[in-house]
């Protein structure tokens, strides 16, 4: 008796092929145009930048001997 023959599974399963545009148009992205779309107002004082900047460079350089 001879059973038929059957391929494995495929992983990772299938997907359909989308393109990059496509991705894009489904979540309303657009391109950026200018280093103008970049820009945040992330902290509220040059302040609050220097504190964030010197506590980053802190962590950094605990582990470091």
């Amino acid at each position: 008796m001879s059973t038929p023959e059957t391929s494995p599974p495929l992983y990772p399963p299938l997907r359909p092929q989308t393109t990059a545009e496509e991705l894009l148009a489904a979540r309303g992205t657009q391109p950026i145009r200018s280093l103008d779309d970049l820009t945040a107002d992330t902290f509220d004082s040059d302040e609050e930048l220097d504190e964030f900047l010197a506590f980053t460079y802190a962590e950094r350089r605990r582990d470091v001997v």
